[in-house]
This record gives C-alpha cells, structure tokens and sequence, in this order.
C-alpha cells in the first residue's frame, strides 16, 4: 500500500506537475516528507506522517508567500531530487549530515533555477522529483523491486539511476507536449494562425 501511495504521487508530480502550481506544491511536499522519513527507515505510519504535514505546511508556506513560489516549488523538488542522490549515493546506513548537505544544497540550486527560470525550470524540477517518488515507491511494492529504493553499490545504483534519468526525461517529455501554454512554446497549431 505505502509504495502505490507514493509512486502515484510521484507519477502526478512526474507526468502532470507543471500544469498546476498547487498541485505540484502539495505533491512535492508529500514527497519530501515521505523521502525525508523514509532515509531513516521510518515506519509505515511515520512516513505517511511526515508525507502529509510535508504536503500542507508546503501549501501554507507557498499560499503565504505565494509570489516567490517558483523559489518555493523549485527547493522542494530539489530537495526530493537531493534525498534521493542522497539514498543512491551513500550505502546502507545513511548519515544524517552527509543527508542534510546533500538534500540542503540541491534544494537550493534548484530553487535559485526555477526563480530565474520560472515555468522551464520547474519541468525538469517536477519531472525529477516525481521520478525519485515513483521509484521509491516501485521499491516498495515488491521484494523484487527492493533495490529501486535502496540501492546497493555497483549495478543496483546503476540501474536505479539510470532508471531515474529514464523517468526524469519521460516526464519531462509527457508534460512539455501536454502543457506547451504554461512553458510559453510554440505549437504547429498556433504557428500556422
């Protein structure tokens, strides 16, 4: 159950993100707790926990300061995409500060991004981290799978990177042909008028 909670959380964010700035807030906020809770090995409930408050205190705090929400959107999906470069990078037992500077660091680079580049920037950021949510939940569903969200070094982490940037780009392929108005291209359609 936890797994297809958070992988199709992470397929909205991944496939659909750019088209409401709301609903990516919530979905990247709930996927930032779950990834947060889940380093640490957090019970079911504790993830599903973090999940939800992660989901509304992003919505608060984007609601509150809504004129620097792509800032906002971009450091939470940056941070999804930092924990998990954090889960793939470190081996079994994570460090809590290796973690923090990890998730701390892409946060902010995404979220200086997405405020200069606005709606092109939050593509890649929402397609990133709803690729790092569907394969955290894909890891949990089945036994077999397990390695999609806990990677261990040499051909599990090549594979689940390569997996991720696989998702990454699709998403970012659905999403940019689904919504080319909130990017600002062209469309055959609107070239010929």
């Amino acid at each position: 159950m936890s797994g297809i909670a958070v992988l199709l959380v992470g397929a909205l964010l991944c496939f659909y993100g750019i088209r409401s700035l709301h609903l990516a807030v919530l979905a990247a906020g709930f996927g930032l707790g779950w990834l947060i809770a889940d380093l640490f090995h957090a019970s079911l409930a504790t993830l599903f926990l973090f999940a939800l408050v992660g989901a509304l205190i992003s919505w608060v705090v984007t609601t509150l300061v809504f004129k620097f929400s792509a800032y906002f959107i971009g450091g939470l999906t940056g941070a999804m995409a930092g924990a998990k470069l954090a889960e793939v990078v470190q081996r079994g037992d994570n460090n809590w500060a290796v973690s923090a500077i990890v998730i701390i660091a892409v946060a902010v680079a995404a979220a200086f991004l997405a405020d200069k580049y606005r709606a092109r920037a939050l593509l890649w950021l929402t397609s990133i981290g709803g690729a790092s949510m569907i394969l955290a939940g894909l890891g949990r569903t089945t036994d077999a799978l397990a390695f999609l969200h806990q990677p261990n070094p040499g051909w599990e982490q090549v594979t689940s990177t390569l997996l991720w940037i696989a998702l990454s780009v699709a998403g970012w392929i659905v999403q940019r042909r689904l919504f080319p108005e909130k990017l600002g291209i062209q469309t055959d359609e609107g070239s010929r008028r």
